[in-house]
């Protein structure tokens, strides 16, 4: 029996999980997915924005893989040289196969960016997708939205996407979903009736996709506002024909956009192009009052330049959303340039050499990139090198049982049973508020719910 770890429970470390099963032995393979959180599902879960509910039910097919008889979830595991160090790791199984995602938000790197009212996209993100990490991060009490009338969201892919549309929701519309009670509560009293989303270059080049740009068109009592003059300066956007189908696309929802505005409902999501933040600025409080842009054009080489004219946005909140990168995990070498772990063809690569037994899959390994089916083929390049190192690999001693030596050493794994008796907690929560399923936003809650497993 060839025993795996794969650390990761999102769809990365799932679907390497469910290629190693599916293969026909010798030798069989049981692998045991671990997570430093206590619940499954990655992103699925804590990423994907509450009101996406067709995308959410992806958490149907990963709960398949993780309830095959030879795959166990193992939860509450944190990798790393106070918990569990990677070469403890190794030494409980003939591999282990990382897929730890890309936890870190790129910067914007200008003046004011650390003012208060100013944070990432992915801690909004987190805060309405209940993460655990937030309460302890403090943002709970910030609760985001509170005083402010209009928000600026940095960047045009798809998470600014998001984040814009949760910005113009309304309560009601919300109250069918998983949201935590307390972002609910927030959000229903939330004043803003502004929400501006800002992109250095033009329509053509936004990494939005039109599904997730259509579903702003349809929020109620919403308008969408952009300025025909400002896509025009996209050389693509009166000729859209030699563009790839989604960019054209794209530009298509826009120009439809522009033509047929008609403001004047409660709330707007404007769309801004070539405007480059320089700088946020404090109002007389110290928080974010404004972001100064700096108008760009492109430069006839795929990117932009300056013009040397600003102009100032007003925002009470400011969100970036530019991008991601990874974070190194002490013990694995990693590539501070790429944000990722060196490797070849999912090998872990230590000083250029293979390093037996050591794999990664996903972001870590191949950057940022992709949407959530990529790493589909991502993950089977990587088990198709491991299971090509098997024979060497079995011969290695590792424990019958891993999960018995984790417990040795101290750990207390959130199995399976743990993590069902966490689902009937939420589904409770909600009957009591008189919602449905309703995520539990905090650690004690989580770890509270899971003992229930053992009684």
């Amino acid at each position: 029996m060839l025993q795996v770890a794969v650390v990761g429970s999102g769809p990365s470390g799932v679907y390497a999980a469910q290629t190693l099963v599916q293969r026909d032995g010798p030798p069989e393979v049981r692998v045991d997915v671990l997570d430093r959180l206590p619940c499954p599902y990655g992103l699925v879960r804590y990423g994907v924005a509450p009101d996406h509910e067709k995308i959410k039910s992806l958490q149907n097919n990963l709960r398949t893989v993780l309830e095959h008889e030879r795959v166990r979830f193992v939860g509450g595991v944190e990798i790393g040289p106070g918990t569990l160090p990677p070469d403890r790791l190794l030494g409980l199984y003939h591999a282990v196969v990382y897929c730890v995602g890309a936890a870190a938000d790129r910067r914007l790197g200008v003046p004011g960016e650390d003012l208060p009212g100013s944070h990432s996209a992915t801690e909004f993100v987190s805060w309405y997708s209940a993460h655990p990490d937030v309460l302890t991060d403090g943002f709970q009490q910030d609760g985001f939205v509170r005083g402010v009338e209009s928000a600026v969201v940095i960047g045009v892919g798809n998470v600014a996407v998001d984040v814009a549309r949760i910005l113009a929701r309304g309560a009601t519309e919300l109250l069918p979903t998983d949201m935590p009670d307390a972002a609910l509560g927030v959000l229903a009293d939330s004043r803003v009736r502004e929400v501006h989303m800002v992109g250095r270059r033009g329509p053509s080049q936004a990494r939005f996709t039109t599904k997730e740009l259509r579903e702003l068109g349809s929020l109620p009592d919403t308008d969408i506002v952009v300025d025909p003059a400002e896509l025009a300066l996209d050389p693509a956007y009166n000729d859209p024909s030699g563009l790839p189908a989604a960019a054209r696309r794209n530009v298509e929802v826009l120009r439809g956009w522009a033509r047929n505005q008609t403001p004047g409902r409660a709330r707007r999501i404007r769309l801004r192009f070539f405007l480059r933040p320089v700088a946020l600025q404090a109002g007389a409080d110290g928080r974010v009052a404004s972001v100064r842009c700096e108008r760009t054009l492109p430069d006839g080489r795929g990117g932009v330049t300056g013009t040397g004219r600003f102009e100032d946005v007003d925002a009470q909140l400011v969100l970036r959303s530019v991008g991601y990168r990874g974070v190194p995990l002490d013990g694995l070498p990693f590539d501070p340039a790429l944000g990722t772990v060196p490797h070849a063809a999912g090998r872990v690569l230590r000083d250029g050499v293979p390093s037996p037994g050591e794999y990664v899959a996903g972001w870590i390994k191949r950057g940022p990139t992709g949407v959530i089916g990529t790493n589909r083929p991502c993950a089977k390049e990587t088990v198709l090198s491991l299971l090509a190192d098997a024979p060497e690999l079995a011969r290695k001693a590792v424990p019958d049982d891993p999960l018995a030596a984790l417990r040795a050493d101290g750990l207390r794994p959130v199995e399976w049973a743990g993590w069902l008796a966490i689902e009937r907690a939420e589904a409770e929560l909600g009957r009591s508020l008189g919602r449905g399923v309703v995520k539990i936003p905090d650690w004690a809650g989580l770890r509270a719910a899971a003992r229930e497993a053992s009684g």
